[in-house]
């Protein structure tokens, strides 16, 4: 009885519109889309990976191997399960036209490729023709460097080749992973005279594979992995055709979609507003129901069910704009991706914002709609609020903290990443609970500087505004502070990657990392380097590349736990002696000529991470041979200088005649790079230069595009923050218009109100922004310091524009709804207060 008659009430009061809930409807529509939007665009590329699967990677499976071809009963193997199999062999290299060079990707096919998907080139021709005769396709970015036209020619390693079209598509080449150069094809056979593909150099092959109509990929995989995984072979199928692009989309999808919910959080502070202000309104119809006997239930249940009601209108308008928007921008979204995307409208990231969005709703309205729980009849015609508890009734605490926890459970199921959602959820409450605590400090600052400010009229009374109870300072400090909060712990972030990619590269990092370089090489390498006064420090070493398979006689994914030293093949080196600059840190180094059991010197990082000791065995397998090898030492490894650094090294008669190359780092000045580049490259056509501050500004570039979506992230929060700035603004115009009144009564001149007004929002405004500034600086170094493990610096130039933002926003709205009150005729307005 009590549910229906509080429907019937809630449907009359919903008749008188939705006046007062218009901010309430956009902060929740606001957070909702923003999600929901999102995870569109990644549903949309999901699917499109899973369309394309075996487009992107070149057939139905592929098998690769590193550093060498497939063995005979390897390929034996794959033409009894294939009805095709078509050979590629992937490496850099250097280009050469005259004297100029550029790094490309070389991919070498066979007469069968690509076995799916299509080449397109410019001019229109098959790639067999373009190929024909030492022939070779180029993408155009690497064509303009090199001054190239169809017809001319070009260099890789010895051998010649005449470009005959500009690459402009290909399959497979969304799993490629980071690339340094542009690519460049051309046939394998062509390049046996290059001395490009000698054993030990650096290059992979690949073998797609065309299987039969209804092929079991799982039994196949587990097949391959049963015979050859010892060995080296690597199994991957069109069902993960685009590799590790997926992972990627699907991580930063959910990161923005944890951004997203920062924003919802802000929108809640803003629902939770417009309820108690609401409800402030309804004193006497509430007063009226509890006198006429309306029970407290039938009480909650009234607005429990209008609110309810409104907030589902939200949801939906936010699930509408949601789905709608990357359906209207899906052709500019799908020009700027490089993988490929259906854009459509997919249920699962709907019911992902929806749950959100019921949740934040639910979260940010009970505790005002509790709270009338306990007002009496009397005090509400009286004051609205001024006899309820500080608290809500203690179930409605159990309800808000199993909802917080529902929220936070779905966040990291949706998510897939419970460390990422933690810490973003973490940041979120730890923010609010700060800027909660700001607020009050501000107010109880702005009381104690009135007496100080006797004199000054203007400041006084916005000092009084500011401090006084249930004031707007709590609303601003919290709607503005936290959208400024994420964007400034962004933009430190941000700023601290940049720096240390690029303000460290001249003093730590080489000029150039030299690879392929032959055995019978190395010394005539070193004379070229040893007499430029140039060059300050050359560093080589020798390099194979192996695959760890067991650990102590167990599986090595078992025992390490997957760490990703298993996973895959990793640089190996030798050496007798200990390398300079090799810093020891437990064991011993094997004597110089020694001819023993094989040994090994571990990371000291990796090795604590995958729980080694000294006197561990690991197995090794080295272009096919097994070696079984003891931990005698471990050492530190430095990853951060963008030098030579191995997490394995072997004495050097453990891997006697295994074919190897060498690398080299080269640190020289600037302006001779371009002379030790060219003389090397006369003298060895074969070895490939990769200039380290061209990759670094790859990794910039990267970064820097993932910030930018981040920061877009960060602003649909400060966007909401506005919202329920300017939401606080509207509420407060009436108590504005009464002071204005009662200022112009008492001879206040409009310049003087005026200048109160102003003044009292932009302290809002400062004070906010300051507070956000320092929460974002401590997520900034949180994040920095411990997730991305660098050093961390304050980048005062986006600190600065968080505070000017803030003052900005606050006094634009404080002052949007200041006119209305200063037009206000004061013998009305204090008439209807009487």
């Amino acid at each position: 009885m009590s549910m229906r008659i509080a429907a019937r009430f809630a449907t009359r009061e919903l008749r008188g519109g939705l006046r007062g809930f218009r901010v309430f409807l956009a902060c929740l529509a606001l957070g909702v889309a923003a999600i929901a939007a999102v995870g569109t665009v990644r549903a949309g590329i999901e699917a499109g990976l899973k369309r394309d699967g075996a487009a992107l990677l070149g057939g139905d499976a592929e098998v690769s191997f590193t550093y060498r071809f497939a063995r005979d009963a390897e390929r034996d193997w794959l033409d009894s399960i294939a009805t095709r199999v078509s050979e590629t062999v992937d490496f850099r290299s250097m280009a050469v036209v005259g004297d100029e060079r550029g790094l490309t990707q070389i991919r070498a096919v066979d007469d069968l490729y690509p076995l799916i998907g299509n080449v397109t080139l410019d001019p229109p021709m098959p790639l067999a023709d373009a190929l024909a005769d030492h022939g070779g396709v180029m993408e155009r970015v690497l064509v303009d460097r090199l001054g190239l036209t169809p017809g001319d020619q070009f260099r890789l390693g010895t051998q010649s080749f005449t470009l005959r079209a500009v690459l402009d598509r290909y399959p497979d080449n969304a799993a490629g992973g980071f690339g340094l150069g542009p690519r460049t094809i051309v046939l394998t056979k062509a390049l046996e005279n290059s001395g490009l593909l000698n054993e030990g150099t650096l290059f992979s092959t690949e073998y797609r594979l065309d299987l039969p109509e209804g092929a079991d990929l799982t039994a196949l995989r587990r097949d391959a992995n049963r015979q050859f995984g010892d060995d080296g072979l690597r199994w991957r199928d069109s069902r993960r055709g685009a590799g590790g692009t997926a992972q990627f989309v699907d991580r930063i999808g959910a990161f923005l979609i944890l951004v997203g919910l920062s924003g919802l959080a802000v929108g809640g502070v803003g629902v939770s507003a417009a309820v108690r202000a609401y409800l402030a309104g309804k004193t006497n119809v509430i007063a009226t129901l509890k006198t006429l006997g309306a029970t407290r239930a039938t009480i909650f249940q009234t607005y429990f069910i209008q609110i309810g009601v409104l907030a589902l209108v939200g949801i939906c308008i936010g699930l509408a704009l949601g789905a709608a928007l990357p359906l209207a921008f899906a052709p500019l979204i799908e020009a700027r991706l490089p993988i490929p995307a259906v854009f459509t409208i997919y249920p699962a990231p709907l019911i992902e914002a929806a749950v959100y969005g019921v949740l934040a709703a639910l979260i940010f309205t009970l505790w005002p709609l509790a709270k009338t729980d306990d007002i009496r009849a009397a005090t509400l015609f009286r004051d609205a609020f001024g006899g309820a508890k500080t608290l809500p009734p203690r179930q409605y605490l159990s309800a808000l903290a199993a909802l917080v926890l529902t929220l936070v459970s779905a966040a990291v199921w949706f998510s897939g990443t419970v460390f990422l959602t933690l810490w973003t959820v973490g940041g979120i409450a730890g923010s609010l609970a700060v800027l909660v605590f700001a607020a009050y400090v501000i107010r109880w600052i702005a009381r104690r500087l009135r007496a100080p400010a006797r004199g000054r009229p203007a400041l006084r009374l916005a000092l009084g505004a500011i401090g006084a109870q249930g004031g707007e300072a709590t609303s601003v400090v919290l709607s503005l502070g936290l959208g400024l909060t994420v964007l400034a712990a962004v933009g430190q972030i941000d700023g601290n990657l940049q720096k240390s990619f690029a303000d460290e590269l001249p003093s730590i990092a080489p000029s150039y990392f030299f690879v392929d370089i032959q055995p019978d090489q190395i010394d005539g390498f070193n004379a070229r380097l040893d007499d430029d006064p140039a060059v300050s420090k050359v560093e080589t070493a020798p390099m194979l590349r192996g695959v760890i398979t067991r650990i102590n006689d167990q599986p090595a994914q078992q025992a390490a736990g997957g760490h990703w030293v298993v996973q895959g093949d990793r640089g190996i080196t030798y050496a007798d002696g200990v390398p300079n600059g090799t810093e020891i840190t437990a064991g011993e180094w094997w004597p110089t000529g020694y001819d023993g059991p094989p040994q090994i010197s571990f990371s000291q990082e990796e090795a604590v991470e995958m729980g080694l000791a000294l006197g561990d065995t690991m197995t090794i397998n080295v272009l096919g041979r097994d070696i079984t090898a003891t931990i005698t030492s471990f050492r530190n490894v430095s990853w951060e200088d963008a030098g030579i650094g191995f997490v394995l090294a072997l004495n050097q008669a453990a891997l006697a005649g295994a074919p190897h190359s060498w690398i080299a780092t080269v640190y020289a000045e600037e302006q001779a790079e371009a002379a030790i580049l060219r003389d090397l490259a006369i003298a060895y056509p074969n070895i490939t230069a990769i200039r380290i501050r061209d990759a670094i500004d790859q990794i910039v570039t990267l970064i820097g595009g993932i910030a930018a979506a981040t920061r877009y992230g960060a602003l649909i929060t400060l966007v909401t923050g506005f919202l329920v700035l300017i939401g606080a603004a509207a509420a407060g115009e009436r108590a504005r218009t009464y002071e204005a009144a009662v200022l112009k009564t008492i001879g206040a001149t409009l310049a003087r109100i005026l200048g109160s007004f102003a003044l009292r929002s932009a302290l809002l405004g400062l004070a906010a922004g300051v507070v956000a500034l320092g929460a974002g600086i401590l997520g900034g170094w949180a994040v920095t310091t411990f997730i991305m493990e660098n050093t961390y610096t304050v980048i005062w130039g986006n600190a600065l524009l968080i505070i000017f933002g803030g003052l900005a926003a606050s006094t634009c709205a404080g002052l949007g709804f200041a006119w209305r009150a200063l037009a206000a005729k004061p013998a009305q307005v204090l008439r209807a207060r009487e």
